[in-house]
């Protein structure tokens, strides 16, 4: 029980350090396309007179390695692509949050299926930011991601709303929850624009096996094709 209740507090305080909010900001930009993360770096270099460092990596492996080596609490945000060489859909998000609970990871994607979304938040996300979103907006998920209290500029003005993309009530949604964790993990791999073969690569299943359970979700889903499944999270 002690155990426990020390790594809780350990998580709480790695994800909520207090500090100066003029200090410069750390982030973890993981993404294996070199083209976007200069183009955020470039349109980024500040938030709220605060200014942003950036660290990359292009893979989730490579991420964690400089996640471990900066330590606990020294990086103050992860954006973390949900398609990367070495893993695919939320799987990523869930190897990054079992080896470090304490980190403050918002996925970054160009996709923005409410399944999708709605996974990654209970999983442990604390922020979705959208490639394809326009500037202005992402300019104030990341404000919302590095100050969820304000910041420097908008002192106790809790902006937290910014960091996912809002749903109507979605009876679609609870249908899936009703199925099992692979159904899910295959259909978050469906939904993040994988085939076959990558989920069999990404999953070790064999094709046959993946081929299945998408059959599966589709008679579930009471559709015929794939394109229809995924049409009906957007």
């Amino acid at each position: 029980m002690q155990t426990t209740m020390l790594r809780a507090g350990a998580m709480c305080n790695a994800r909520h350090i207090p500090r100066d909010e003029t200090a410069p900001r750390k982030l973890l930009l993981v993404d294996d396309h070199e083209l976007v993360r200069c183009g955020v770096k470039a349109l980024y270099t500040e938030l709220q007179g605060v200014r942003l460092d950036w660290i990359e990596a292009r893979s989730l492996q490579e991420a964690l390695d400089i996640y471990a080596n900066e330590g606990e609490g020294e990086i103050d945000a992860v954006l973390l692509d949900l398609n990367l060489a070495d893993c695919k859909g939320l799987q990523g998000l869930r190897q990054f949050l079992r080896e470090h609970p304490g980190a403050r990871i918002a996925v970054f994607s160009g996709t923005q299926d409410e399944f999708v979304v709605r996974q990654a938040r209970a999983l442990g996300a604390v922020g979705y930011v959208q490639k394809g979103g326009a500037a202005a907006e992402m300019h104030e998920t990341l404000s919302a991601l590095l100050w969820p209290m304000g910041g420097p500029q908008h002192r106790n003005h809790a902006s937290t709303s910014a960091l996912f993309p809002r749903f109507p009530t979605s009876a679609m949604y609870d249908r899936v929850t009703e199925f099992g964790s692979r159904h899910l993990e295959i259909l978050e791999l469906v939904l993040s624009g994988c085939t076959n073969q990558e989920i069999s690569n990404s999953m070790n299943l064999s094709l046959g096996t993946v081929k299945n359970y998408v059959s599966s979700l589709l008679l579930a889903m009471d559709v015929k094709s794939r394109s229809h499944m995924v049409s009906l999270f957007r």
